[in-house]
């Protein structure tokens, strides 16, 4: 009896010890101390240096939107932009498309 009881108590307290174990945690392997190091170390025989882009600080195109427009006006505005630009980049994706069959 002594060992039955005995039995029924260490079962819950091997299964209460195997949830205290390690866990591995993805977040803290990649931190940014773990991540940059090895940047660096790539990019240490690199001697070139960078090209300047004379396009990268162009201003983005402003649409139509004014300051006198509703917020309901600005937001047609914007989905109107957005739905040319979709079709743009659909027809363009067409054409390659085309081209690509040829």
């Amino acid at each position: 009896m002594k060992l039955r009881s005995a039995l029924i108590l260490v079962a819950p307290l091997a299964l209460a010890l195997t949830g205290c174990g390690r866990s591995d945690d993805a977040s803290t392997e990649a931190e940014a101390d773990t991540v940059e190091i090895p940047a660096n170390e790539a990019l240490q025989t690199v001697t070139e240096t960078p090209v300047a882009d004379p396009n990268a600080n162009a201003a983005l195109p402003t649409g139509d939107a004014t300051p006198e427009m509703t917020e309901d006006e600005k937001i047609k505005t914007a989905g109107d932009s957005a739905a040319d630009t979709a079709a743009a980049a659909a027809d363009a994706m067409d054409a390659s498309a085309t081209e690509g069959q040829q």
